[in-house]
């Protein structure tokens, strides 16, 4: 183009460059718009340059104007015939829309700026009629997609949102695309070259709909291009290359590339396999695009497909014979006498699958050709050796064949139930997926449901599976199974064994059950179905979970049931099951279990003896615990289990009922009289009701059991009623029996750590100690304490309770004064055995009884020490005067600082020699106040406040840390009997002067004394008002000294 220098030289340039790239040979465009656009530039390229020739030396505004315009317009058209000419023809059509807007607005544009410049031409008609003609046809001209570019440019945006497409539907689209391009869906080559340039064009695309089209395309072409294995049908007839005919090409259909099972034909003339072809139509339907023929692109009037009868008839027949010649080899190979290689067994295994699914009504060969009965005798027979890949397999067919009936009933006859149950467990999760598909397709019927319920295992494993959510897919399928199941009446047992007590429960709180035969199901309801459901409860034995489960949806009907005489059998045995869980009690009383059993129990003259042993031996189990029960009515009357009525009704029926319900009675009134809130009315009433009359002959009783809870009821009695109970046996001479049993190789160890908790709790004369037990026993029971010595944490409860009852034997020597029986303490050193059980785990009675048998040790050391100083002092000391005790003259030792005299080391009546304080002064910090009280009374026995040498034995005992530990204890401790007892000694500590000093800056310990001297009663209140006084917190009352005071002076 020539240059004029009254133009504007940039948009000379611009226009010039633009038309140099875009005025090109028509074969560089592909496209038809774009070679419509070149022709317009080439026109426009001649135009301009005449223009430029003729115009004069300065051009209008109005020129200038135009000449920038068509130069912006052109480099605009310029870009979008770029993409024509250098991208791929796939980009092409994914942006054809795009690109033919965009040339037909510049196009439109350019005829509007070759009109300005008409105007400025006047004398040259020539060049007018030229540019005119040119600006006319510009604007007139219109750029389209042709109708095939929009069909694929809609298909590949659709592809772009990524949703699943069938290989009919990928065959349509490359059919569709390769028309676009020019080329033939057969040229694999030319299209998948199209593809890798549309990747290359997408490297730098941040679009992700375009890089969806990339990556749906290049599947689609993949999977179009692999070629299947058409030879038999998609049979695998390797093994047995002369039984078959290779099918014609006709048979094949256009878009699966497979044997075509349907054969239809469009009005285009072209056949397809009917599926294929529908759904093709239904996507161009979803797309808003007419449906076409993918072989042709022409668009369809009709949608009407004509059946291919001939061509259908001629793959049937071709079928049969491929079909036949597989089934004969199957038969061939599974029958020979050495099993066929993993590879050939795969092969058969998969045709005979692909036989059955693929073509229904052929399954009749294969259940007359015994190949059922053979997969599953390889099943039987090679289970372990074909592993779980050829297991799956074998499965997989089964499961298919089992759509035939005759096949499924062939199946069940041979054992396959069992066998597909062993696949549950199969190492493979398809393995386990087959298995229970053919379960479930088993399970149709109500009598194959009964058959596979009824099959060990079975229902275990299929609700382990249903309860597995690893795998989805697996506990789904399981889950319907057992839904299957739960509709046969026969199947609620098996299924509650296996843990699903949802039918049970459903049945048993609605009264109704459901009927399933032959897929159809209904309903029945009568009282019968909850007897018979509680029946199974009953007879059950159940978890603890399921225990719980079962009462808190079924607990109120089964009271309910106890109503009625026909199901109250049933229901007692249901409830009795469910009453052994001890978290149960509490449902089970707000279900107003009691009152009803109590009417069996007590009022129901007709109950038969079994009924009412079920109904004690419920409440028995109830009781056995504190609980909910205290507080509830045990009667209709509302009386509560430890009212007057309830304790004499039982003791009444205690001497009329059977065995069995009277260890039922026993074990009740033991339960409501070992509770916190019931005992000590329970133990009032028992007594005013003559109750040990009733229990006593029990003791003796032949029956063991009987034995064991007369026994052990007598133990809890003799804790409240020990006085009472010792005022009973002692004129029938009764007492020595629980020396007897006690001593009693051959009776229970309940019994005997029983009894010997009854002799601690009973309170003995010193002759009775002497007589009944005789001091020949403390031998023994120290010999048997070292026996039951090795404790641990886990120590049994009949184990520590014999060493309870073993070390409250010891407390009545500990308590005696009379000499012959310290003799036999010192000789045993009772005081060490003590000392050695303050440690005893998790059992506070026994800490507290070893505490109070170091106590009364004490206390008779301080007594036998006061004795010795009110007459002459033996030369060796106060330990000599015990000469006729120990039976030996010891060494002298040093004067004991708490007895001010001298005492032998490891003195059996000294705390501090025995070395005793340390374990007790640990027992002050126990979580139980009982043993803190016990260690204080203890320890209280070191602080005399008559010994003129207490600021000696105050320092010693200051050393050992008991001075800290008792101040410690009562600045923490709460006001009761344990801060009367603490208080005590920490008035008699303050009365040292040097103690005094110390703890007067004891702000928490002066804190403490105010509080008691506030809050406490009248002894605490005077024992803090003497503490106070001693630390001069206090001034002494009424002019009264503080006794310390009256010490100095």
């Amino acid at each position: 183009m020539t240059s004029n220098p009254g133009f504007p030289a940039p948009a000379l340039e611009s226009i010039h460059q633009s038309l140099s790239e875009i005025c090109v040979p028509d074969e560089n465009y592909s496209w038809e718009n774009a070679r419509r656009f070149c022709g317009h530039a080439k026109r426009l390229q001649l135009v301009l340059n005449q223009f430029i020739r003729s115009s004069l030396e300065n051009c209008s505004p109005s020129v200038q104007t135009a000449f920038k315009g068509i130069a912006g317009d052109l480099t605009k058209s310029g870009e979008s015939l770029s993409v024509y000419r250098n991208r791929s023809k796939i980009y092409v059509l994914i942006n054809c829309q795009a690109l033919c807007s965009s040339l037909q607005e510049s196009t439109a544009a350019i005829g509007g700026w070759l009109a300005l410049l008409d105007s400025a031409i006047l004398d040259n008609p020539d060049l007018h009629k030229k540019i005119s003609d040119l600006s006319r046809d510009m604007k007139q001209a219109q750029f389209r997609v042709t109708e095939n570019e929009q069909r694929v440019y809609c298909t590949l945006q659709k592809e772009g949102q990524g949703r699943p497409t069938s290989k009919a539907v990928q065959s349509a689209i490359i059919m569709d695309l390769a028309r676009a391009l020019g080329t033939d869906s057969d040229n694999h080559a030319e299209i998948a070259d199209q593809i890798k340039l549309l990747k290359n064009d997408l490297a730098n695309s941040r679009s992700i709909s375009e890089r969806r089209i990339w990556m749906s395309l290049e599947r689609i072409f993949d999977n179009w291009s692999i070629k299947p294995d058409i030879a038999a049908g998609g049979l695998d007839l390797e093994f047995e290359e002369d039984a078959h005919i290779a099918p014609f090409k006709n048979f094949l259909c256009p878009l699966t590339k497979e044997v075509m099972k349907d054969p239809v034909v469009l009005e285009s003339s072209q056949t397809y396999d009917r599926s294929a072809i529908e759904y093709w139509f239904e996507r161009c339907i979803e797309d808003g695009r007419d449906p076409t023929c993918p072989v042709t692109g022409q668009v369809l009037k009709s949608l009407e497909l004509k059946p291919n009868i001939g061509l259908a008839g001629a793959i049937e027949e071709w079928v049969n014979r491929n079909v036949d010649a597989q089934i004969q080899s199957a038969v061939q190979y599974l029958s020979e006498d050495s099993p066929p290689t993993v590879e050939c067994t795969e092969r058969i295994l998969n045709n005979i699958y692909k036989i059955s699914e693929e073509h229904p009504s052929r399954r009749f060969r294969i259940r007359n050709a015994d190949i059922v009965v053979l997969i599953i005798k390889m099943l039987k027979n090679s289970s372990k050796s074909i592993g779980t890949h050829l297991r799956s397999k074998a499965l997989m067919a089964l499961l298919s064949m089992a759509k035939d009936e005759e096949s499924k009933q062939t199946m069940l006859e041979e054992g396959m139930t069992r066998l597909a149950i062993h696949g549950l467990i199969g190492s493979s999760e398809k393995e386990r997926e087959h298995a229970v598909r053919l379960l479930l397709e088993f399970s149709t019927d109500e009598a194959y449901c009964e058959k596979i319920a009824s099959e060990k295992g079975a229902l275990v494993l299929l609700s382990s599976m249903a309860e597995n959510l690893e795998h989805p897919a697996l506990s789904n399928l399981a889950e319907e199974a057992l839904k299957r199941m739960e509709k046969v009446e026969d199947n609620v047992q098996h299924l509650a064994a296996a843990g699903r007590f949802e039918p049970l429960l459903s049945r048993l709180c609605d009264g109704i059950f459901l009927t399933y035969t032959n897929g159809l199901s209904g309903e029945t309801g009568s009282d019968d179905v909850r007897i018979e459901m509680a029946s199974i409860v009953g007879r059950m034995t159940l978890t603890s979970s399921a225990k719980e489960q079962i009462a808190r949806q079924g607990a109120n009907i089964l009271v309910d049931m106890l109503s009625k005489a026909e199901g109250r059998a049933a229901s007692l045995q249901a409830l009795y099951n469910l009453s052994t869980l001890d978290d149960n009690a509490t449902i089970l009383v707000e279900s107003a279990v009691l009152p009803a059993l109590s009417d069996i129990l007590f009022r129901n003259q007709d109950t038969l003896p079994e009924l009412k042993e079920l109904a004690a031996s419920t409440i028995a189990n109830i009781v056995s615990n504190p609980g909910h029960w205290e507080l509830a009515s045990a009667d209709k009357e509302g009386h509560s289990m430890h009212s007057d009525s309830v304790v004499y009704s039982l003791l009444g029926l205690l001497s009329l009922g059977s065995p069995r319900c009277q260890i039922a009675i026993l074990q009740i009134l033991h339960g409501i009289a070992s509770s916190p809130q019931a005992s000590e009315l329970v133990a009032a009433h028992i007594k005013s009701g003559n109750g040990f009359t009733t229990i006593m002959p029990f003791l003796e009783h032949p029956e063991v059991e009987l034995r064991i809870y007369a026994i052990r009821l007598t133990k809890t009695l003799s804790e409240r009623l020990g006085e009472v109970f010792v005022n009973e046996l002692r004129p029938s001479n009764k007492l020595p029996l629980f020396k007897e049993i006690l001593l009693d190789t051959q009776c229970t160890d309940s019994e005997r750590s029983d009894a010997a908790c009854i002799l601690a709790n009973l309170p003995l004369t010193d002759d009775e100690v002497k007589t009944v037990l005789g001091t020949s026993l403390v031998g023994w029971t120290v010999t048997t304490l070292k026996k039951h010595g090795n404790f641990n944490e886990r120590t049994s409860r009949p184990k520590s309770s014999m060493v309870e009852g073993l070390l409250g034997l010891l407390l009545h020597f500990a308590r005696s004064p009379d000499p012959t029986v310290l003799s036999v303490v010192q000789e045993h050193r009772l005081m060490t055995i003590f000392c050695e059980q303050l440690n005893f785990p998790s059992q506070p009675r026994v800490k507290q009884r070893a505490a109070l048998g170091l106590k009364y040790l004490s206390e008779s050391g301080r007594a036998l020490a006061s004795a010795g100083d009110s007459e002459p002092q033996p030369p060796n000391g106060f330990c000599s005067s015990l000469t006729f005790i120990c039976g030996r003259s010891p060494m002298v030792p040093a004067a004991c600082p708490i007895h001010n005299s001298p005492c032998e080391e490891d003195s059996q009546f000294c705390l501090l020699k025995s070395h005793c304080i340390k374990p007790l002064v640990d027992l002050l910090m126990d979580k139980e106040t009982g043993v803190q009280i016990a260690a204080v009374e203890a320890l209280s026995t070191l602080m005399s406040d008559t010994s003129d040498s207490f600021t000696r034995a105050a320092d010693e005992l200051e050393q050992l840390g008991m001075i800290d530990a008792v101040i410690t204890l009562f600045t923490e401790v709460r006001p009761g009997e344990l801060q009367e007892r603490v208080i005590w000694m920490v008035e008699r500590i303050l009365r040292v002067e040097s103690h005094t000093q110390r703890h007067s800056v004891n702000q928490d310990l002066v804190r403490a004394l105010v509080e008691a001297f506030r809050h406490g009663n009248a002894k605490t209140k005077r024992h803090a008002q003497d503490a106070l006084t001693n630390l001069k917190q206090l001034s002494g009352v009424s002019g009264k000294p503080s006794s310390q005071t009256r010490g100095r002076r």
